[in-house]
C-alpha cells in the first residue's frame, strides 16, 4: 500500500469518513476513493469508478469486473456512532445493545445526577448542553442521534442539531401528540416538513414494546432497518 494511501486512510478513521479502497487482484495496484477524490495507482474508465461508488454507497465489499480484469473493492468504515440526549432509564439498555451491535456510544445529558458511571459503566459520557455537544463531535452519515428526555430544553436543541447534519437515523421519544409539538417548534425555529419528516417519533419499530428493554430493542431494530435498507420504517 501506497504512503499516501495509507495517510489518507488514516484522515478518513479520524474524521469518521467511509471509503473504498480498489485493488487489481493481478498487479496489486490501488485506487482509494473518497467521496468523489480519488487516487493511487490503479486507472479505472468512468463505468469501473461508477461501480466503486455503488459499492461504497452500498457499504459492503464485493469484486467487480473491468476492463482490465477482477478488482477488489473494499469499503472501510469507521463504527457507526450513536449519541443518546437524555442519561434517562431507557437509556441503560438502549446504551449496551448498541454497543453488541459495534456502535461507538456517547451520552449526552448536563445533569450530572443522571450520567454517572455507575449507572453508564465503560460507556462514553459529556456532560455538556446537547447542541454544544452535538457540535463538537459532528454527527455524520454513520451517525444516530436519539433523543429520549422529554424534555425540550434538552431534545430541541439536540433535534435541531442532528437535523443540520447528515445523520441517517434521528429519533425521538414521546407520543404522536408530544412530537407534534416537537415538530411545530422545530418549524418555528425555520425548519420545513421535510426536514422533521427526518425524525422518527414515536421512535422504534411498532413492535408491542411495554418494558424499557423491549423498547430499546424497538428503537435499534429501526435504525437497523434504516441503515441497511435505506427506508423509513411504517
Amino acid at each position: 500500500m501506497r504512503g499516501c494511501i495509507l495517510d489518507h486512510l488514516v484522515a478518513a478513521e479520524r474524521e469518521h469518513r467511509s471509503v473504498a479502497l480498489a485493488t487489481d487482484l493481478a498487479t496489486g495496484r490501488q485506487l482509494l476513493l473518497d467521496r468523489e477524490q480519488a487516487e493511487g495507482d490503479l486507472a479505472l474508465d468512468t463505468a469501473a469508478l461508477d461501480r466503486v461508488r455503488e459499492t461504497w454507497r452500498a457499504g459492503r465489499n464485493r469484486t467487480i469486473e473491468t476492463a482490465a480484469g477482477p478488482v477488489f473493492v473494499e469499503v472501510l468504515t469507521p463504527p457507526h456512532r450513536c449519541f443518546i440526549i437524555g442519561a434517562v432509564h431507557i437509556a441503560q439498555p438502549l446504551a449496551k445493545m448498541l454497543m453488541m451491535t459495534d456502535y461507538a456510544v456517547t451520552v449526552i445529558d448536563p445533569r450530572e445526577s443522571f450520567a454517572t458511571e455507575a449507572r453508564f459503566p465503560g460507556i462514553e459520557m459529556t456532560s455538556e448542553w446537547p447542541d454544544e455537544a452535538l457540535e463538537r463531535l459532528k454527527p455524520d452519515r454513520g451517525s444516530a442521534v436519539i433523543a429520549l428526555t422529554h424534555d425540550p430544553k434538552l431534545d430541541d436543541p439536540a433535534l435541531a442539531a442532528a437535523l443540520r447534519s447528515d445523520s441517517f437515523y434521528i429519533g425521538a421519544l414521546g407520543s404522536h401528540r408530544n412530537h407534534a409539538g416537537r415538530c411545530a417548534r422545530l418549524m418555528e425555529l425555520g425548519f420545513t416538513d421535510g426536514d422533521v419528516a427526518r425524525i422518527h417519533g414515536p421512535i422504534g419499530l411498532a413492535i408491542g414494546a411495554v418494558s424499557q428493554a423491549e423498547v430499546a430493542v424497538s428503537i435499534v431494530a429501526e435504525m437497523t432497518q434504516i441503515l441497511r435498507r435505506g427506508e423509513r420504517a411504517e
